[in-house]
Protein backbone atom coordinates (compact mmCIF):
# COMPACT_ATOMS: atom_id res chain seq x y z
CA UNK A 1 0.00 0.00 0.00
CA UNK A 2 1.27 3.78 -0.80
CA UNK A 3 2.47 5.83 1.60
CA UNK A 4 -0.43 8.04 1.16
CA UNK A 5 -3.16 5.79 1.34
CA UNK A 6 -1.61 4.74 4.76
CA UNK A 7 -1.86 8.14 6.03
CA UNK A 8 -5.61 8.02 4.51
CA UNK A 9 -7.08 4.60 3.50
CA UNK A 10 -10.46 6.31 2.87
CA UNK A 11 -9.01 7.22 -0.56
CA UNK A 12 -8.34 3.56 -1.59
CA UNK A 13 -10.94 2.97 -4.36
CA UNK A 14 -12.55 -0.44 -3.02
CA UNK A 15 -15.74 0.65 -1.17
CA UNK A 16 -14.98 -1.91 1.79
CA UNK A 17 -11.34 -0.70 3.10
CA UNK A 18 -9.77 -1.93 6.09
CA UNK A 19 -6.48 -0.49 7.78
CA UNK A 20 -3.90 -1.22 10.47
CA UNK A 21 -4.31 -0.05 14.23
CA UNK A 22 -2.71 2.94 15.15
CA UNK A 23 0.15 0.76 17.46
CA UNK A 24 1.83 -2.34 17.07
CA UNK A 25 3.00 -2.60 20.39
CA UNK A 26 1.83 -5.07 23.22
CA UNK A 27 -1.42 -4.24 24.81
CA UNK A 28 -1.45 -0.94 27.66
CA UNK A 29 -3.25 -0.65 30.22
CA UNK A 30 -5.77 1.20 28.41
CA UNK A 31 -6.47 -1.79 26.13
CA UNK A 32 -6.87 -4.24 28.71
CA UNK A 33 -9.11 -2.12 30.64
CA UNK A 34 -11.05 -1.57 27.40
CA UNK A 35 -10.70 -5.52 26.76
CA UNK A 36 -11.94 -6.40 30.07
CA UNK A 37 -14.72 -3.49 30.21
CA UNK A 38 -16.23 -4.86 26.48
CA UNK A 39 -15.99 -8.75 27.92
CA UNK A 40 -18.19 -7.83 30.97
CA UNK A 41 -20.70 -6.03 29.40
CA UNK A 42 -20.98 -8.10 26.11
CA UNK A 43 -20.46 -11.36 28.83
CA UNK A 44 -23.74 -10.40 30.53
CA UNK A 45 -25.79 -9.09 27.05
CA UNK A 46 -26.57 -12.62 26.48
CA UNK A 47 -28.79 -13.13 29.65
CA UNK A 48 -29.95 -9.89 29.37
CA UNK A 49 -31.23 -10.84 25.72
CA UNK A 50 -32.71 -13.86 27.36
CA UNK A 51 -34.55 -11.70 30.17
CA UNK A 52 -36.07 -9.34 27.12
CA UNK A 53 -37.62 -12.35 25.68
CA UNK A 54 -39.67 -13.12 28.11
CA UNK A 55 -42.28 -10.43 26.89
CA UNK A 56 -40.98 -9.01 24.27
CA UNK A 57 -40.35 -9.31 20.28
CA UNK A 58 -36.96 -10.01 19.45
CA UNK A 59 -37.82 -6.95 16.40
CA UNK A 60 -38.59 -4.94 19.54
CA UNK A 61 -35.28 -5.74 21.20
CA UNK A 62 -33.16 -5.24 18.37
CA UNK A 63 -34.59 -1.98 17.23
CA UNK A 64 -34.66 -0.30 21.31
CA UNK A 65 -31.07 -1.41 21.44
CA UNK A 66 -30.33 0.59 18.40
CA UNK A 67 -31.98 3.68 19.40
CA UNK A 68 -30.71 3.49 22.99
CA UNK A 69 -27.47 2.64 21.99
CA UNK A 70 -27.51 5.97 19.61
CA UNK A 71 -28.91 7.48 21.92
CA UNK A 72 -26.57 7.76 24.70
CA UNK A 73 -23.98 8.36 22.20
CA UNK A 74 -25.14 11.04 20.83
CA UNK A 75 -24.97 13.30 24.38
CA UNK A 76 -21.30 13.16 23.58
CA UNK A 77 -20.28 16.22 21.36
CA UNK A 78 -17.72 14.13 19.65
CA UNK A 79 -20.14 12.06 18.47
CA UNK A 80 -21.83 14.50 16.83
CA UNK A 81 -19.10 14.87 14.30
CA UNK A 82 -20.00 15.44 10.79
CA UNK A 83 -19.37 12.49 8.29
CA UNK A 84 -18.02 13.40 5.26
CA UNK A 85 -20.28 12.19 2.20
CA UNK A 86 -17.62 9.82 0.53
CA UNK A 87 -17.75 7.73 3.98
CA UNK A 88 -21.26 7.94 4.54
CA UNK A 89 -22.14 4.64 2.56
CA UNK A 90 -19.58 2.73 4.69
CA UNK A 91 -20.97 4.00 8.09
CA UNK A 92 -24.84 2.52 7.25
CA UNK A 93 -22.53 -0.34 6.39
CA UNK A 94 -20.95 -0.34 9.36
CA UNK A 95 -24.10 0.34 11.19
CA UNK A 96 -25.82 -3.14 9.99
CA UNK A 97 -22.69 -5.43 10.12
CA UNK A 98 -21.59 -4.15 13.29
CA UNK A 99 -25.41 -3.31 15.08
CA UNK A 100 -28.53 -4.12 13.01
CA UNK A 101 -28.02 -7.16 11.51
CA UNK A 102 -26.19 -8.81 15.07
CA UNK A 103 -29.03 -7.69 17.33
CA UNK A 104 -31.88 -9.14 15.49
CA UNK A 105 -30.20 -12.39 14.71
CA UNK A 106 -28.93 -12.53 18.30
CA UNK A 107 -32.28 -11.60 19.19
CA UNK A 108 -33.98 -14.34 17.11
CA UNK A 109 -31.77 -17.08 17.48
CA UNK A 110 -31.71 -16.94 21.70
CA UNK A 111 -35.60 -18.18 21.03
CA UNK A 112 -34.07 -21.82 20.13
CA UNK A 113 -30.69 -21.26 21.11
CA UNK A 114 -29.11 -21.11 24.93
CA UNK A 115 -27.66 -17.56 26.07
CA UNK A 116 -24.77 -19.97 27.04
CA UNK A 117 -24.67 -21.72 23.75
CA UNK A 118 -24.71 -18.04 22.05
CA UNK A 119 -21.87 -16.86 23.95
CA UNK A 120 -19.62 -19.48 23.16
CA UNK A 121 -20.09 -19.10 19.70
CA UNK A 122 -19.25 -15.33 19.89
CA UNK A 123 -15.99 -16.95 20.14
CA UNK A 124 -15.43 -17.39 16.90
CA UNK A 125 -15.25 -13.34 16.42
CA UNK A 126 -11.68 -13.26 16.24
CA UNK A 127 -10.95 -15.89 13.64
CA UNK A 128 -14.23 -14.41 11.24
CA UNK A 129 -12.44 -11.35 11.42
CA UNK A 130 -9.52 -13.01 10.62
CA UNK A 131 -10.28 -14.39 7.45
CA UNK A 132 -12.44 -11.57 6.51
CA UNK A 133 -8.92 -9.21 6.75
CA UNK A 134 -6.97 -12.08 5.07
CA UNK A 135 -9.82 -12.20 2.06
CA UNK A 136 -9.34 -8.12 1.70
CA UNK A 137 -5.74 -7.92 2.30
CA UNK A 138 -4.17 -10.97 1.45
CA UNK A 139 -1.76 -11.33 3.99
CA UNK A 140 -2.23 -13.22 7.66
CA UNK A 141 -1.31 -12.02 10.78
CA UNK A 142 2.16 -12.02 12.61
CA UNK A 143 3.43 -15.20 14.36
CA UNK A 144 2.61 -14.82 17.87
CA UNK A 145 -0.73 -13.41 16.95
CA UNK A 146 -1.66 -17.15 14.92
CA UNK A 147 -0.50 -19.08 17.73
CA UNK A 148 -2.64 -16.87 19.93
CA UNK A 149 -5.45 -16.92 17.45
CA UNK A 150 -5.49 -20.40 17.65
CA UNK A 151 -4.76 -21.36 21.09
CA UNK A 152 -7.66 -19.16 21.73
CA UNK A 153 -9.97 -20.98 19.77
CA UNK A 154 -9.07 -24.47 21.09
CA UNK A 155 -9.95 -22.58 24.71
CA UNK A 156 -13.40 -22.14 23.24
CA UNK A 157 -13.77 -25.28 21.30
CA UNK A 158 -12.73 -26.81 25.05
CA UNK A 159 -15.38 -24.16 27.17
CA UNK A 160 -18.48 -24.93 24.53
CA UNK A 161 -17.49 -28.89 23.61
CA UNK A 162 -19.71 -30.20 27.12
CA UNK A 163 -22.55 -27.09 25.89
CA UNK A 164 -22.29 -29.11 22.17
CA UNK A 165 -22.74 -32.52 23.01
CA UNK A 166 -25.89 -33.71 23.20
CA UNK A 167 -27.16 -30.24 22.50
CA UNK A 168 -30.93 -30.14 20.79
CA UNK A 169 -30.29 -26.22 20.07
CA UNK A 170 -32.47 -25.58 16.80
CA UNK A 171 -29.78 -25.25 13.42
CA UNK A 172 -31.16 -22.60 11.79
CA UNK A 173 -30.57 -20.77 15.54
CA UNK A 174 -27.25 -21.26 15.50
CA UNK A 175 -26.88 -20.47 11.54
CA UNK A 176 -28.14 -17.03 12.84
CA UNK A 177 -25.35 -16.87 15.68
CA UNK A 178 -22.81 -17.62 12.79
CA UNK A 179 -24.02 -15.06 10.55
CA UNK A 180 -24.12 -12.46 13.02
CA UNK A 181 -20.25 -13.40 13.52
CA UNK A 182 -18.79 -12.92 10.52
CA UNK A 183 -21.48 -9.81 10.37
CA UNK A 184 -18.97 -8.62 13.40
CA UNK A 185 -16.00 -9.84 11.36
CA UNK A 186 -16.75 -7.43 8.34
CA UNK A 187 -17.12 -4.82 10.75
CA UNK A 188 -13.96 -5.02 12.71
CA UNK A 189 -12.09 -4.93 9.64
CA UNK A 190 -13.83 -1.73 8.48
CA UNK A 191 -13.37 0.16 11.95
CA UNK A 192 -9.82 1.43 12.09
CA UNK A 193 -9.77 3.87 8.88
CA UNK A 194 -12.74 5.36 10.12
CA UNK A 195 -11.98 5.37 13.59
CA UNK A 196 -8.91 7.22 12.65
CA UNK A 197 -10.87 9.64 10.50
CA UNK A 198 -13.69 10.20 13.24
CA UNK A 199 -12.79 8.91 15.93
CA UNK A 200 -14.97 6.39 17.68
CA UNK A 201 -18.01 8.09 19.59
CA UNK A 202 -18.68 9.90 16.17
CA UNK A 203 -18.28 6.41 13.89
CA UNK A 204 -20.53 4.15 16.18
CA UNK A 205 -23.32 6.97 17.14
CA UNK A 206 -23.98 7.46 13.39
CA UNK A 207 -23.91 3.82 12.54
CA UNK A 208 -26.29 2.90 15.22
CA UNK A 209 -28.50 5.43 13.99
CA UNK A 210 -28.30 4.59 10.24
CA UNK A 211 -29.02 1.01 11.37
CA UNK A 212 -31.50 2.37 13.64
CA UNK A 213 -33.96 4.36 11.49
CA UNK A 214 -33.31 1.05 8.74
CA UNK A 215 -34.64 -1.03 11.30
CA UNK A 216 -37.92 1.18 12.45
CA UNK A 217 -40.08 -0.77 9.97
CA UNK A 218 -39.41 -4.24 11.63
CA UNK A 219 -38.93 -2.70 15.36
CA UNK A 220 -42.79 -1.29 15.16
CA UNK A 221 -44.07 -4.65 13.37
CA UNK A 222 -43.04 -6.41 16.87
CA UNK A 223 -45.36 -3.96 18.94
CA UNK A 224 -48.12 -5.89 18.79
CA UNK A 225 -46.45 -8.87 20.28
CA UNK A 226 -44.80 -7.54 23.21
CA UNK A 227 -45.81 -7.28 26.27
CA UNK A 228 -44.60 -4.47 28.68
CA UNK A 229 -43.01 -5.76 32.09
CA UNK A 230 -40.93 -4.29 34.35
CA UNK A 231 -38.05 -6.64 34.04
CA UNK A 232 -37.42 -7.69 30.37
CA UNK A 233 -37.62 -3.92 29.81
CA UNK A 234 -35.37 -2.86 31.93
CA UNK A 235 -33.07 -6.13 31.19
CA UNK A 236 -33.20 -4.45 27.34
CA UNK A 237 -32.60 -0.45 29.04
CA UNK A 238 -29.40 -2.16 30.41
CA UNK A 239 -28.32 -3.71 26.91
CA UNK A 240 -29.20 -0.85 24.50
CA UNK A 241 -27.50 1.81 26.42
CA UNK A 242 -24.67 -0.12 28.26
CA UNK A 243 -24.24 -3.21 25.56
CA UNK A 244 -25.34 -1.78 22.08
CA UNK A 245 -24.00 2.04 22.94
CA UNK A 246 -21.28 2.34 25.30
CA UNK A 247 -19.32 -0.95 25.00
CA UNK A 248 -19.36 -1.15 21.43
CA UNK A 249 -17.79 2.59 20.80
CA UNK A 250 -14.65 1.66 23.35
CA UNK A 251 -14.58 -1.63 20.97
CA UNK A 252 -14.19 0.80 18.32
CA UNK A 253 -11.78 2.28 20.00
CA UNK A 254 -9.30 -0.54 20.38
CA UNK A 255 -10.03 -1.79 17.52
CA UNK A 256 -8.86 1.53 15.97
CA UNK A 257 -5.45 1.41 18.58
CA UNK A 258 -4.63 -2.04 18.02
CA UNK A 259 -5.81 -3.30 14.83
CA UNK A 260 -8.95 -5.70 13.95
CA UNK A 261 -6.89 -9.34 14.67
CA UNK A 262 -6.05 -7.99 18.01
CA UNK A 263 -8.71 -5.78 18.67
CA UNK A 264 -11.54 -8.77 18.45
CA UNK A 265 -9.71 -10.76 20.79
CA UNK A 266 -12.95 -10.11 23.35
CA UNK A 267 -14.56 -13.15 21.82
CA UNK A 268 -12.02 -15.45 23.53
CA UNK A 269 -12.75 -13.83 26.64
CA UNK A 270 -16.81 -13.71 26.13
CA UNK A 271 -17.02 -16.55 27.06
CA UNK A 272 -15.27 -16.25 30.84
CA UNK A 273 -17.77 -14.03 31.44
CA UNK A 274 -20.63 -16.05 30.32
CA UNK A 275 -19.41 -19.12 32.60
CA UNK A 276 -19.38 -16.96 35.48
CA UNK A 277 -22.69 -15.29 34.89
CA UNK A 278 -23.94 -18.57 34.21
CA UNK A 279 -22.98 -20.34 37.41
CA UNK A 280 -23.78 -17.69 39.68
CA UNK A 281 -26.34 -16.21 38.58
CA UNK A 282 -28.53 -19.19 36.54
CA UNK A 283 -26.61 -21.85 38.99
CA UNK A 284 -25.08 -23.97 35.55
CA UNK A 285 -22.77 -26.24 36.27
CA UNK A 286 -19.19 -25.85 35.08
CA UNK A 287 -17.61 -28.50 33.99
CA UNK A 288 -13.83 -29.35 34.47
CA UNK A 289 -12.61 -29.56 31.25
CA UNK A 290 -14.25 -25.70 31.09
CA UNK A 291 -12.01 -24.63 33.88
CA UNK A 292 -8.89 -25.98 31.85
CA UNK A 293 -10.29 -23.90 28.42
CA UNK A 294 -10.84 -20.71 30.13
CA UNK A 295 -6.83 -20.89 31.11
CA UNK A 296 -6.36 -21.82 27.49
CA UNK A 297 -8.23 -18.98 25.74
CA UNK A 298 -7.02 -16.61 28.19
CA UNK A 299 -3.35 -17.92 27.27
CA UNK A 300 -4.34 -17.09 23.17
CA UNK A 301 -5.91 -13.80 24.05
CA UNK A 302 -2.44 -12.82 25.63
CA UNK A 303 -0.56 -14.11 22.49
CA UNK A 304 -2.56 -12.25 20.34
CA UNK A 305 -2.37 -8.80 22.38
CA UNK A 306 1.63 -9.04 21.98
CA UNK A 307 3.51 -6.93 19.46
CA UNK A 308 2.89 -7.39 16.34
CA UNK A 309 5.67 -9.26 14.35
CA UNK A 310 4.22 -8.09 11.37
CA UNK A 311 1.62 -5.80 10.48
CA UNK A 312 -2.00 -7.71 9.20
CA UNK A 313 -1.43 -5.23 5.38
CA UNK A 314 1.73 -5.36 3.91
Amino acid sequence: MAPADRENPMTARRFVVTGQGSTTAAYAKVDWLALVATSIIWGASFLLIAEGLESLDPRVIAWTRLVLGAGVLVLFRRARRRIEPEDRLRIVVVGVASAGLPAILFAMAQETVSSALAGMLVSATPIATVIIAVALTRTWPGGPQRWGLAIGFLGVVLIALPNLIGSSSAPLGIAMVIIAVFSYGLGNNMYPPLQQRYGALAVMMWAQAAAALLMTPLGLTGLSSSRWQLGPVAAVVILGVFGTGIARAIHVALVGRVGPARGAIAGYTIPVIALTLGVLVRNETVEPVQVFAVGVAVTGAWLVSRREARPLID
